[in-house]
């Protein structure tokens, strides 16, 4: 099939060089550093380090995930329908490089400020950054229907994606829990939080510059928006996006993504608590077990583009799923009918740890693989409507990902506030009946949470023929017009 220039198909039968799979994916290493930061050390450094009050913490971050909501789609619909030299995206991608790096930088060394101050400070750097990953985030991903039409390759794009996003994040993780933190001050170290800062912020520079320069090349072949028929008005954005965002395959994928986030983050908010307090894990092995989610990332990685060249997208997230979100909480339910080793018992972490090296590798292949099938929506759309909106989808997607920081977390603090978990006891110090009552809330929520977004899955529609289907009535329609 022959490459049409500004069209649908670059090439049906062309597979992107490994190279650019790496230069493309390496950039979601910036939205990984980001997302672990605000997930795992945000609270931390500002309600125990720098002293504000916890309270105004979260309410902080909610204020900047309602600012995301209004934010996200606005960037997406931007992206779709720019026209500038450099094309619909990679003007966002190289403008969010220093904002976001300066802003992320500026987070973690905030000034002496009273608890309006740090309250404000707080609040504009969190709507800053997260606006600013938004400018780099939305229009990346939006690249993966444009730099290949093919099924499989798609997937194999976002797992890239993924692994480098996991693999981010985790540096960071590692770096702190293996070197930062371990002065004397321990987790209280404001000036480890400050080189945590330059750090960070250095490499989210360093991954969207060489997302950006990476993929540069390929400007020419990608697809670039038509002249619109009718002027600039927000009653035509917002039914433009009002008919983009209606198809029923994306609400399904939507809906899933949603409680995906969220069991996500309900996972993330508590897994230092299982960890310390539930499976009575010391910090060494604390340490281990967050080095070897780089193992599961590139397992995931692996796995996902060959469980969709074997069983399709549906059926792979569906498999996957049903295997990952039974194997995460059965070490939980195990322990709760008194089948697992006892805490101190030298057969406890091992096995535990295999067991969640191999679930998280699903995970991170079931991720992959559902967010894959977003791109396949773009010419389902297109066949409708005559507009390529990728910007819209992967906006709304960005956005259902930063719900981990919200939703997630207030789950498990309902949680924890349900069973009235001590707040900071010593491991040894909590009661059984409280730990027990803890792995009985979070196995069952977080089983109910991943089937249930694995229900919403089945609902999606568009499989291999299908696409190919829409792609040869895209040729078709370009093909009439000229």
């Amino acid at each position: 099939m022959d490459s049409m220039r500004g069209g649908a198909l670059i090439d049906a039968q062309d597979k992107p060089s490994v190279w650019l799979k790496l230069a493309h994916g390496s950039g979601s290493a910036a939205f990984g550093i980001k997302n672990n930061g605000f997930d795992y050390f945000l609270l931390l450094f500002y309600g125990t380090v720098v002293g504000l009050e916890p309270g105004l913490v979260g309410l902080a971050l909610l204020i900047a995930l309602v600012a995301d909501a209004l934010s996200d789609p606005l960037v997406g619909y931007w992206s779709d329908n720019l026209r500038s030299r450099w094309g619909r995206r990679h003007p966002f991608m190289y403008a969010s490089a220093i904002p976001v790096a300066l802003s992320y930088f500026l987070l973690w060394d905030p000034p002496e400020l009273s608890q309006m101050g740090l309250f404000v400070y707080l609040t504009v750097l969190a709507v800053m950054i997260r606006t600013f990953i938004t400018f780099y985030e939305t229009p990346s991903s939006a690249l993966i229907p444009e730099l290949t039409t093919d099924y499989e390759e798609r997937t194999s794009l976002q797992a890239y994606r993924l692994f480098f996003g996991w693999a981010g994040g985790n540096v960071m993780s590692v770096l702190m829990f293996g070197i930062l933190l371990t002065g004397p001050l321990g987790m209280r170290d404001r000036e480890a939080f400050a080189t945590y800062g330059i750090i960070a912020s250095g490499l989210i520079l360093l991954t969207i510059m060489t997302s950006a320069l990476g993929t540069h090349s390929r400007i020419p072949h990608l697809h670039r928006p038509p002249v619109p028929k009718e002027p600039f008005s927000t009653r035509r954005i917002f039914r433009e996006m009002v008919e983009t965002l209606s198809e029923r395959s994306f609400l399904a994928l939507f809906l899933a993504t949603i409680l995906f986030a969220i069991a996500t983050g309900l996972s993330a908010a508590l897994t230092f608590i299982m960890l310390n307090y539930f499976w009575g894990f010391s910090e060494v092995q604390i340490f281990i077990w967050t080095c070897t989610v780089f193992f599961s990332a590139l397992l995931g990685a692996m796995i996902a583009p060959v469980a969709t060249r074997r069983m399709g997208k549906k059926k792979a997230t569906i498999v996957l799923g049903i295997l990952a979100f039974t194997i995460q909480p059965a070490p939980v339910m195990l322990r709760l009918f008194d089948l697992m080793p006892a805490n101190g018992d030298p057969l406890l972490f091992p096995l535990v740890l295999t067991i969640n090296v191999i679930d998280l590798a699903l995970i991170i292949a079931v991720t992959a693989v559902a967010y894959s099938m977003i791109a396949d929506l773009v010419e389902s759309n297109q066949v409708k409507t005559g507009r390529r909106a990728e910007g819209v989808y992967y906006a709304a997607m960005t956005f259902t990902r930063k719900t981990t920081q919200g939703f997630g977390a207030l789950a498990a603090g309902l949680i924890l506030s349900a069973i009235a978990f001590p707040t900071g006891a010593s491991p040894e110090t909590v009661s059984p009946d409280t730990l027990y009552q803890l792995g009985l809330f979070y196995a069952p929520s977080l089983l109910f949470l991943w089937l249930s977004a694995l229900f919403f899955v089945s609902r999606y529609r568009i499989d291999k023929e299908g696409h190919e289907e829409n792609l040869r009535k895209i040729a078709t329609m370009q093909g009439d017009a000229s």
